[in-house]
């Protein structure tokens, strides 16, 4: 038995000295096959060394080396994990542990291997900027700056280092100054991708478009396939930018055809979806994002935006709550969560303006105020009054904008606009001949339009687009205007500190309310106007040729809330034969339809008394109020425009007097106009007026007849008497500046 023991004990140590003896060739020629890029051979005579030696050093780490060069990371980190198991001494084998870490998005983990490899080898550059790279993902912006500073200063020709630290850099708006550390990494290696990449970021940055696409298209052409999936991502995000939807979601698709996992590509493609009003394509693509990466705050921030284009605020706020809890600055999230906090039941005004204040907390404060040069401050002089707007194209902001910008007194006014969308049309065309000066800010970085702004000696500075899409609130954060006024596109209160006014009206913002927001407000006649529409004959009461009342709401159908909705289900279920028309470009997705419908459904009213209706040009849209007999004003949020549009069109509305600004806007035009009693105090008011006039086509029709002189007539109607409105405001502004402060 002993004999048996020993001989094999024997044989075993034979094999094993064969072992470490083939290993000793087998090594040094996967050493050779690594350094030349041939993985495949590389990791075949790793496994071979391993099949008789599992715990050999050499052949695990460089099998785990391998891996994470092929991209294999979960793989390279189960035999790195094993490698510094065998020599946690090894500064090499905890720094590619790190790295496969690091692309496993455990960052934490990462760098605990990164700082013990940087402990048992203080002069490892790579490590070093490895480790940058890590602090960069976990938001330490100052500490990864020095972990490259510190590769730098031990290898100054170290590309890598410098080009990482410009990626930081590109995060904290040192775009300058990344460019400096892209520039230096290309002068040692012009090819360098990463450096590529960060030259177009910086020049996207700065809105320098063209030299962006120009160095990103050189970028995808020096690419190899793999790696110019997240080159080509950028691009797209260049061309969604710059308005050019179809050219970015081709770019998007062509990354996830070469890597049907990236995220920022499929994040793209869910923004070009929320964009298009596709939203079945972009819950797709949020929903193969959060499978993989549960924490992806832009992901949840887009299905967040899903939600509410359906209608589910309570959701959708829910996911942007999630996406602030992993970052708290991600600025997208915070916009989001302030436009669609409007649409919550019973939201209350401290915390809409509290949704505010955060967003100046964690954006806005960050940015330095400038300096402001000396100025005549005659009060009577001329004023330069600068309108900066993302919607100087068909949109409801420049519906309520454009009668301003015609009947300007511009004798006693200097208008600039500052344009900050590169999307434009033939309204575009008619707003620059409006204006004295036209300004292509969408081309301007929010330090050099401040720049434009303090050149163009802007006296009274008006934001137009509020917390929306194409918002230049950073510039306004800078404060580069001595006077700065909040209006016409989204009036609600931008809670900046800096904003000195909001033009809103009594009713929208009663006076009990005031001293929560951070502006002052000033009434004009009705919060917004609207210019009159192009001709459409009139038309007769619907109801007497069809027999039934037809209601409509020609709105944003994220504005149909659940309250609103079972208001209407009980007041056509009162009704019989009663149908309703919504009519809004989200009810092209069949998705955002067939929920709208199921929503009906489930309050007791058939698919058959809804006429969904989606996008039309303009004059159509207006036509189709000559079949509806009532419309009927969303809440918590009404409408602006959409409130405006019937009145003209001679269709009264029936609105709901809500507790915050947006609830309280449709009150505003209907109280401007005469209408006082189409405004309800509470949803069983609300059913009472529509039933009323439902029940007296006379007196509906007599009102259809009249209401459109109403409107041309009154004060918030006609646009010349508003528009003086507007600049007494401005004079009052500029006379209280003069005599010492704006408030």
């Amino acid at each position: 038995m002993q004999s048996s023991v020993g001989s094999r004990a024997f044989q075993n140590a034979r094999l094993q000295k064969q072992a470490r003896k083939q290993a000793e060739v087998l090594l040094p020629a996967a050493v050779k096959a690594y350094r030349e890029g041939r993985h495949l051979e590389t990791q075949t005579l790793c496994r071979q060394i391993l099949k008789d030696l599992p715990n050999h050093f050499g052949a695990l780490h460089l099998l785990g080396a391998s891996g994470n060069d092929c991209g294999r990371f979960d793989e390279a980190a189960t035999v790195l994990t094993r490698a510094v198991g065998i020599d946690p001494r090894s500064a090499e084998a905890q720094s590619n542990l790190g790295l496969s870490l690091f692309r496993l998005n455990r960052y934490e983990e990462a760098r605990a291997c990164q700082e013990r490899a940087i402990a048992l080898k203080p002069n490892f550059a790579t490590a070093l900027t490895n480790l940058g790279n890590t602090l960069m993902h976990l938001r330490q912006f100052e500490q990864a700056i020095a972990a490259h500073d510190r590769a730098i200063a031990l290898k100054p020709d170290c590309g890598d280092a410098h080009c990482n630290r410009g990626m930081v850099l590109l995060l904290v708006n040192r775009n300058e100054e990344a460019a400096q550390n892209f520039d230096r990494a290309l002068s040692f290696n012009p090819r360098h991708l990463p450096a590529l990449l960060g030259q177009g970021l910086v020049s996207m940055n700065l809105r320098n478009f063209d030299r962006a696409l120009s160095t990103l298209n050189t970028a995808v052409a020096t690419a190899p396939a793999p790696a110019a999936a997240g080159i080509i991502v950028q691009r797209g995000r260049l061309f969604q930018q710059l308005g050019q939807l179809d050219k970015a979601e081709a770019d998007f698709d062509a990354a996830l055809g070469l890597d049907p996992r990236l995220e920022p590509a499929l994040c793209g493609k869910a923004n070009i979806g929320v964009l298009t009003e596709n939203i079945a394509s972009a819950i797709t693509a949020c929903n193969k994002v959060l499978a993989q990466n549960p924490n992806s705050e832009a992901a949840l921030s887009v299905l967040g935006a899903c939600f509410a284009k359906q209608g589910e605020i309570a959701t959708a706020l829910d996911h942007f709550d999630r996406a602030l809890a992993i970052r708290p600055d991600y600025e997208d999230a915070i916009t989001k969560r302030i436009f669609t906090l409007d649409y919550l039941p019973e939201v209350d005004l401290e915390r809409l303006q509290a949704a505010r204040k955060y967003w100046w907390e964690a954006i806005g404060a960050k940015f330095p105020r400038r300096q402001l040069g000396q100025r005549n401050l005659d009060p009577e002089r001329r004023i330069v009054v600068g309108y900066v707007a993302g919607e100087f194209r068909a949109h409801s902001a420049v519906l309520a904008l454009l009668p301003v910008l015609r009947h300007h007194d511009r004798r006693k006014f200097e208008i600039i606009a500052y344009s900050c969308s590169p999307v434009q049309d033939a309204t575009t065309a008619e707003c620059r001949s409006l204006v004295d000066r036209w300004v292509e800010a969408w081309e301007l970085s929010d330090d050099r339009l401040a720049d434009r702004i303090q050149a163009d000696q802007v006296d009274i500075l008006i934001d137009v687009s509020g917390h929306t899409a194409d918002n230049r609130l950073p510039v306004f954060a800078r404060k580069p205007a001595p006077i700065q006024v909040s209006g016409f596109g989204h009036a609600t209160g931008t809670g900046l500190p800096v904003m000195d006014y909001v033009l809103a009206d009594k009713v929208m913002i009663p006076e009990a309310a005031r001293h929560l927001f951070a502006e002052k407000i000033y009434d004009l006649p009705v919060v917004i106007t609207i210019a009159p529409p192009p001709p459409v004959p009139p038309t007769p009461l619907p109801m007497l040729r069809n027999g039934y009342v037809t209601f409509g709401m020609f709105n944003r159908t994220d504005k149909i809330s659940d309250p609103v909705l079972k208001v209407w289900a009980k007041l056509m279920q009162s009704l019989p034969g009663s149908i309703m028309m919504i009519k809004n470009g989200a009810l092209n997705d069949s998705l955002v339809r067939d929920r709208l419908i199921a929503r009906f459904a489930a309050h007791g009213i058939a698919e058959d008394r809804l006429r969904c209706i989606g996008s039309t040009p303009r004059n159509e849209h207006l036509a189709m109020f000559g079949d509806v007999d009532l419309a009927l004003d969303p809440f918590p949020q009404n409408g602006g425009i959409s409130t405006w549009e019937p009145l003209q069109m001679g269709v009264p509305v029936v609105t709901k007097l809500g507790t915050v600004p947006a609830g309280r806007a449709g009150a505003a035009i209907l109280k401007a106009v005469g209408l006082d009693d189409w405004v309800a105090a509470d949803d069983d008011g609300y059913i009472a007026i529509a039933r009323r006039y439902a029940a007296n086509p006379a007196e509906l029709s007599a009102l259809r007849a009249s209401l459109p002189a109403m409107v041309a007539n009154s004060a918030g109607g006609n646009c010349a008497i508003y528009t003086r409105h507007v600049e007494k405001g401005y004079r009052k502004f500029w006379r209280d500046y003069c005599a010492g402060g704006t408030r």
